[in-house]
């Protein structure tokens, strides 16, 4: 198993930690964990092409 099959969980519970540290309601929660993981994701993504777009010209 390669180390980024460990990204998706890590993502899940960083960002379910850090908004039940900032709310006290389960939905809210949710929803913040779920945008969370929504924008952590999408920096990861948006590097990832960045630095393949930097490693492919040579």
């Amino acid at each position: 198993m390669t180390y980024y099959g460990f990204v998706f969980p890590l993502v899940v519970a960083i960002a379910l930690v850090y908004s039940a540290s900032r709310h006290e309601e389960w939905p809210r929660i949710w929803w913040q964990a779920l945008r969370l993981c929504g924008a952590i994701f999408g920096i990861l993504l948006a590097t990832t092409v960045v630095l393949l777009l930097i490693n492919t010209q040579v």
